[in-house]
């Protein structure tokens, strides 16, 4: 009886000493308070709330995620962060959209120790994933939809490529700011903005079951009628999570 009592405690200190460490890897306040980020990035934390994005991703360490739209890599960062050296981030971006817009932003934040396991992934909105990459735990496709929707994409190509690349149960995290209902895609390139009505049904045709909806980012007082860039009140974004059924 007495080894039975000893052996239960030892195997109670055991679990109290490895539960701690596996919490603390998903210390997202702790991810975004890391000394070694930039000033630019903690001046977009305001915005984006980052702490409360990654939770409501459920990221966790060792998944496999793949960033759609990366640009200059804030999100990628991020999330490369979350699913720590076990994990890997693909960083997706056309060559189109570096060339214009990234230039070497990318490239001079990926000398950052934290960027370790991302990989940059230059290729098309309608074949965005390497062949070799499958069973993804999750795909972010952050605030850049709305760019898609001007481009000349077939976003329902695009939407079957990031489900055929999930494992089943694999989730499927966007975020975009909001346009007014009925607008549609229509001022997708002037203000930035997309329906969400819109989306979520672009979005649910490829197969995805919507599972969870953070209003976080949701500002109610937003007319919805000024571009996003610098706007006189918060923009109104929203942010939802697919899951790609079992």
């Amino acid at each position: 009886m007495t080894k039975t009592i000893n052996y239960a405690a030892i195997s109670l200190l055991a679990l109290s000493m490895v539960v701690p460490r596996i919490a603390s890897a998903q210390d997202f306040a702790a991810i975004v308070a890391a000394p070694d980020r930039s000033d630019a990035d903690r001046q977009t934390d305001v915005r984006r709330q980052p702490a409360k994005m990654l939770a409501f991703t459920g990221v966790k360490d060792g998944m496999k995620v793949l960033d759609m739209e990366a640009n200059a890599g804030y999100s990628t960062e991020l999330m490369a962060r979350a699913v720590g050296p076990t994990g890997t981030v693909w960083a997706q971006d056309p060559a189109s959209i570096i060339e214009r817009f990234v230039k070497d932003k990318f490239d001079n934040r990926a000398k950052n120790p934290a960027m370790k396991n991302v990989v940059h992934v230059i290729r098309d909105f309608d074949d965005p994933i390497p062949p070799d990459v499958s069973n993804l735990d999750m795909i972010t496709f952050f605030f850049a939809y709305h760019d898609v929707t001007y481009m000349p994409v077939d976003r329902a190509k695009m939407n079957a490529k990031m489900y055929a690349a999930l494992k089943p149960g694999g989730t499927l995290i966007i975020a975009d700011h909001s346009a007014k209902p009925g607008e549609g895609i229509t001022v997708a390139k002037t203000l930035h903005r997309i329906e969400e009505a819109t989306l979520r049904q672009e979005i649910e045709a490829a197969g995805f079951k919507l599972v969870a909806e953070g209003d976080f980012l949701r500002h109610p007082e937003d007319p919805r009628d000024d571009k996003v860039f610098k706007p006189a009140v918060p923009v109104d974004e929203f942010v939802l999570k697919y899951q790609k059924p079992n």
